[in-house]
């Protein structure tokens, strides 16, 4: 998925996509009320690019900036959700094996931020964890 491509799809939906500053280290945000993503006028390509399909996860879903468990649980879903858009398995499995493990590296290959590619690798571990756990019952 480009930039281009979600950039089409924020405009096919009614989604207004402004970059400008942002306060301290977000990257970027939504705001449901007036169907506006904001994005840091300064990220690089690949932040650019998740950032962008992060927050057109929050509009899809009409999320508005909560805190306490209802919001952890909003981020969380939004996170799986980009990097499992972004990541397949066969690509993953492919920069593991060429960059040994190293993430920034890997991140580069994939083209996603490290924060991406960890929320990656905590799904795949959820995941391991889940198998190894039914197996335990079975």
């Amino acid at each position: 998925m480009t930039v281009e491509e979600l950039l089409s799809y924020a405009q096919a939906h009614g989604l207004h996509v402004t970059e400008c500053p942002l306060p301290g280290t977000l990257c970027g945000l939504y705001d449901d009320t007036t169907r506006t993503i904001y994005l840091h006028d300064r990220l690089n390509a690949r932040q650019r690019r998740c950032t962008l399909l992060h927050e057109l996860i929050h509009a899809h879903y009409h999320d508005s900036a909560r805190t306490g468990p209802y919001g952890a649980r909003e981020e969380r879903r939004t996170r799986r959700l980009t990097a499992s858009t972004l990541i397949s398995m066969p690509e993953y499995r492919l920069a593991e094996r060429i960059y040994e493990g190293d993430v920034y590296r890997m991140a580069c290959e994939l083209e996603v931020t490290v924060q991406v590619l960890r929320d990656y690798q905590a799904m795949l571990a959820e995941q391991s964890a889940a198998i190894t756990t039914q197996r335990a019952y079975a």
